[in-house]
C-alpha cells in the first residue's frame, strides 16, 4: 500500500504543479514582439528552419552504430556464459557476428558508408 500511496502523491503533486503554472500570473507578457519571437542564434537570424530534416545518410550511419553497439551489449554477458557453455556459446556468437558482418557488407555495397 505504501508504494501506491507514494506514487499517488507524486501524481497529485505533479498535477497541482501543472495547474498552478496555468493559474498563477507570470512575469513574461503573453504577447511577444517580432524580435522576441526569433529563435536565439547569437544575435543573427537563422539561415535554416528549426524543423529542417537531416539527410537520409545520417539514419543509415545511426543504424550501423546501433548494430555495433548491440554487438558489444551482447558480448559482455556472452563472455560470462562462455566459460560454462563452451563450444556451443562460441558457435552461437560466431553466428551472431556473421549476421552483423553480412549487414555491414550489404551497407558497404549499397554505399551507406560513403559520406560524400
Amino acid at each position: 500500500m505504501a508504494p501506491f500511496a507514494a506514487a499517488l502523491a507524486v501524481v497529485l503533486a505533479t498535477g497541482v504543479a501543472v495547474l498552478a503554472t496555468r493559474w498563477l500570473p507570470t512575469a513574461v507578457p503573453s504577447e511577444l514582439t517580432a524580435p522576441e519571437r526569433v529563435p536565439f542564434l547569437g544575435g543573427g537570424l537563422p539561415e535554416v528552419h528549426a524543423w529542417s530534416r537531416y539527410h537520409v545518410r545520417y539514419y543509415a550511419m545511426a543504424l550501423l552504430f546501433l548494430a555495433f553497439d548491440m554487438e558489444m551489449v551482447f558480448m559482455y554477458p556472452w563472455a560470462v556464459v562462455f566459460v560454462e557453455e563452451g563450444v556451443l556459446a562460441l558457435i552461437e556468437m560466431l553466428m551472431f557476428i556473421v549476421i552483423l558482418v553480412l549487414g555491414i557488407l550489404y551497407a558497404w555495397r549499397e554505399g551507406a558508408l560513403r559520406w560524400a
